[in-house]
């Protein structure tokens, strides 16, 4: 750890700039010098820092990185100032609201040489942690197909995109993620029940690159809230609960069935199952915390973050979404 603290500021203060605060103010080699929001800090977590209007103030200042929670539409805007500053930036996702502005950003970073990340968070959820372990360990054998659903009523702070953008971007980037292969082809269909001019449910089909069959249900419109991963192979299905942070086994039987009608069937049959017991960190302080170690240039901690490489991948699938809606047809990536 550096002798003297790293000097970070906040930009956007709403629903999830008020847990960025709490994080980025009690991290160890980290000082919060200041916030910056043009609405003001409606939920008083500024702890007594001054609270500037603009991201040019907050430059002003003299930080070394800032975490970008601002609204997607601003990312673009917010983001090349700080890259043409210098200043390393952890930016909320989806990292801009289309591809051009995403590679438009990874490319200032770039340039610069600066550490830039996105912010998404389930990637630093324990049970998927633990998931990815487990299928780099090979536990599952060849995997075939990976299932998400996340589902629950419309949260009012969304404004400024649909359920793709806002929702459906945490499972594609997960996906890609535990499954270490990028996406190749994408199908989707969306709704608008809701009366809202964005896209309010989706479902998509899609392929990855190594082979793996994806689908995807996300909406506002279930009056509960379920966020599953469920990853289908060889030896049985991992189902991952980012709700609780729990992940599950359900292994193919290796008992042999004398029962005449079920030991015909070819397929698989129901083994033993196991709910796996692991350490539960917070996944945002573990996010920030890989994103300061990258600031550091520790070894290793670039391999933890989200490159901005990465999240441009994850609005490239959004947006083939998006497009498979629109012309009833799959688009490849």
């Amino acid at each position: 750890m550096a002798k003297s603290n790293l000097r970070a500021g906040l930009v956007g203060l709403g629903m999830m700039g008020r847990h960025h605060a709490r994080v980025l103010g009690s991290l160890d080699g980290v000082e919060l010098v200041a916030v910056s929001d043009p609405g003001g800090d409606p939920h008083g977590v500024a702890g007594g820092r001054e609270v500037l209007t603009s991201v040019d103030e907050l430059i002003k200042v003299g930080i070394d990185y800032a975490m970008v929670a601002a609204p997607t539409a601003f990312h673009e805007e917010l983001a090349l100032k700080l890259a043409g500053a210098g200043v390393h930036a952890l930016i909320e996702k989806p990292l801009a609201v289309d591809t051009p502005a995403a590679k438009a950003i990874t490319s200032a970073f770039k340039a610069k040489g600066l550490v830039g990340a996105v912010g998404h968070i389930e990637r630093y959820n324990p049970a998927l942690q633990q998931l990815r372990a487990r299928l780099d360990a090979g536990e599952l054998g060849a995997v075939y197909q990976i299932t998400t659903r996340r589902q629950g009523p419309f949260p009012a702070r969304i404004a400024d995109v649909g359920v793709i953008k806002d929702l459906a971007t945490h499972d594609i980037d997960s996906t890609a993620w535990v499954s270490r292969s990028n996406y190749k082809l994408v199908s989707a269909q969306t709704t608008h029940k809701s009366g809202r001019p964005h896209e309010d449910m989706v479902a998509a089909v899609c392929e990855l690159e190594n082979g793996i069959i994806t689908n995807h249900l996300v909406n506002w419109l279930t009056p509960f809230k379920e966020r599953l991963t469920i990853v289908t192979g060889e030896r049985g299905t991992f189902v991952a609960d980012t709700l609780t942070a729990d992940l599950t086994f359900y292994a193919n039987a290796s008992v042999a069935t004398q029962w005449d009608s079920v030991a015909a069937f070819r397929g698989v049959s129901e083994g033993d199952v196991v709910r796996y017991a692991f350490a539960k960190p917070e996944p945002l302080r573990v996010e920030h915390e890989a994103f300061r170690d990258a600031v550091l240039g520790l070894p290793g901690a670039l391999e933890r973050i989200v490159t901005m490489e990465q999240g441009q991948a994850t609005v490239a699938v959004a947006s083939a979404m998006l497009e498979s809606a629109k012309t009833n047809q799959s688009v490849t990536l």
